[in-house]
């Protein structure tokens, strides 16, 4: 089995041995008024937008493959990014007329491309709002709509849906289609054209004046409640998450001369944990990035197969997936300095089995984030194996933990998370209502997740606050079920859900998707349960499907399977 380096393992030990120091010497992690600071320390915040933070390194790895594409192989280094970046940038100021603060549409799939457009469009001083590639024509229109994008990037099989969304929105904005061959659907421009473009003035840039302040990313979520909300996320808010995840929780080194750490990017990008995570703060470290465009088993063996991947940021279905197909093997994983799993709780079974085919040097993470906070929260340090927390807050990151009536509560007491913070959002655009609901005073933001918090400053997620289910007087949060159903050997995937019932008001219903060429009865499955958990947790009804209907992040849409199968 491959083992880093010994220098390695010698600066994860001292690693290790510096954070039991900064822990020790920081006992007050709680305060007296029951509010949490982060253990690390503080990062000063540069004075950079995102642009000039990614590229401030750039002689150290102009030469460096910056982006690969895991399928085709075509890539770019990061000297070719940072010049048609530019290039892209002066022709959307120039040619397209954008302007500061005007919203720029990418509806892609992850490609080798991706980071040049986000970048070029910040370039043009215009804010990058993203779209999920699978969206209905009703779902574009409504955020091109409250967005005002000026100006959309799709891929040419997309493109038709998105004519369909600029007739509902009656919008008539251009089209620019990422064209790898010489086809180009009619009435769209050629982003190969428009990156090619030397002749160009580039000087047209120095019109650009953007702040730290000024908003760079306007990505959509849907917050604690209701339809997706654009998210105003400012150039000091991706920045200061950049450096608070090069703390004592990275695993991945930075770029030199002699040396380049290989990241995976198969989470999407046009969700914030793609975007910032994966995409943005790796290459301001210089790695070599290689996206996958779209989750297949094929495709993603394959991709493990071709590169020797470093490091790996997914959602838990991947973990699954990793741990359970037979052909990821532990060779894929021989290089693997670190691999982090965010966006939903992750059952100790699934990450058991990846851990079983991981090199041993490997640091396995559970972050938390949301959108809202550009994304990432918490994180755990090196050699952390407590694998049911989602790690500490990180530096300049303050949390509280609050009842009903918004009193804060004391170690190992479940309420809901309060965040506080550089990185949290500057608001919902145009949404006062929304701004009023989520912020509270002293601009802390509630997250809608119900979460515990030991004395030292570790925190467990309990469960999303609106999808506790009530049975009797108890909250019962259907994540605790669901890790229990994925310990049956014979189910691969599990969802719960409150059905309505006559005696206690409401009570647990499993969906389950069972392992390939395996039976289980829903008797198995209740009984398996009831072994595990308390009378007021045991499911009641149990019902076998094919998948569990998520969000790109890996969290359960709840809400679908009700309106599908109650």
């Amino acid at each position: 089995m491959f083992r880093l380096p010994t220098l390695v393992n010698n600066a994860r030990r001292q690693d290790c041995r510096s954070l039991v120091i900064i822990f020790k010497n920081k006992k007050h992690v709680w305060t007296s008024e029951k509010v949490i600071k982060s253990p690390f320390k503080d990062v000063e915040i540069p004075n950079l937008t995102v642009t000039e933070y990614i590229w401030r390194n750039l002689d150290k790895w102009a030469t460096k493959t910056a982006t690969v594409c895991g399928v085709t192989d075509r890539q770019y280094t990061y000297e070719q990014i940072y010049k048609q970046s530019q290039i892209l940038g002066a022709n959307l100021r120039k040619k397209f007329r954008i302007e500061n603060d005007d919203a720029v549409a990418v509806m892609l799939p992850n490609l080798p491309e991706y980071p040049t457009i986000m970048l070029a469009i910040l370039n043009a001083g215009g804010l990058v709002s993203t779209i999920n590639p699978i969206y209905t024509p009703f779902e574009i229109s409504r955020q091109l709509t409250t967005s005002n994008a000026k100006l959309i990037f799709a891929f040419p099989d997309i493109v038709p849906v998105v004519r369909e969304a600029l007739k509902l929105s009656k919008k008539d904005i251009p089209q620019v289609v990422i064209n790898l061959n010489d086809s180009l659907p009619e009435g769209t421009i050629s982003f190969n054209e428009l990156v090619e473009d030397n002749h160009v003035d580039i000087s047209i840039l120095k019109q650009v004046n953007r702040s730290v302040e000024d908003v760079a990313f306007l990505l959509y979520s849907s917050g604690t409640t209701g339809l997706p909300k654009g998210v105003e996320l400012t150039n000091k808010n991706l920045v200061v998450n950049f450096e608070q995840q090069t703390t004592e929780c990275r695993p991945y080194q930075f770029t030199t001369e002699s040396n380049q750490d290989c990241s995976l990017v198969s989470l999407p990008i046009f969700h914030s944990y793609g975007l910032n995570v994966s995409t943005l703060q790796k290459m301001s470290a210089g790695l070599k990035l290689v996206t996958v465009p779209r989750f297949r088993p094929d495709i993603m063996i394959d991709v493990l197969s071709k590169y020797s991947i470093n490091f790996i940021q997914v959602a838990p279905p991947t973990v699954s997936f990793f741990g359970l197909h037979p052909e990821v093997l532990p060779k894929h994983f021989e290089r693997l300095r670190g691999i982090m799993s965010g966006g939903a709780p992750l059952p100790q079974v699934d990450i058991d089995r990846f851990l079983s085919k991981a090199s041993p040097d490997a640091h396995f993470v559970q972050g938390y984030g949301l959108t809202e906070t550009a994304p990432v929260s918490t994180l755990s340090p090196l050699g952390y194996k407590d694998y049911t927390k989602v790690g500490f807050p990180l530096p300049n990151i303050e949390l509280r933990v609050v009842d009903n009536q918004l009193n804060n509560l004391g170690p190992n007491e479940i309420g809901e998370l309060l965040i506080k913070g550089p990185n949290v959002m500057k608001g919902y655009k145009d949404n006062p209502e929304a701004n009023k609901e989520i912020f509270l005073e002293n601009r802390w933001m509630r997250t809608g997740d119900l979460a515990k918090i030991d004395k030292d400053g570790s925190v467990t997620i309990v469960d999303r606050l609106k999808e506790l289910i009530k049975v009797n007087a108890f909250q019962v949060p259907p994540a605790e079920i669901e890790s229990v159903c994925k310990e049956h050997p014979a189910v691969f995937d599990a969802a719960v859900v409150a059905i309505p019932d006559v005696d206690t008001g409401e009570k647990p219903k499993a969906f389950i998707v069972l392992k390939d060429n395996v039976k289980a009865t829903d008797k198995d499955i209740i009984n398996f349960v009831a072994e595990r958990l308390a009378p007021y947790k045991r499911i009641k009804e149990v019902a076998f499907i094919d998948s569990i209907p998520k969000n790109p992040s890996g969290k359960i849409l709840r809400r679908v399977i009700k309106e599908k199968y109650c």
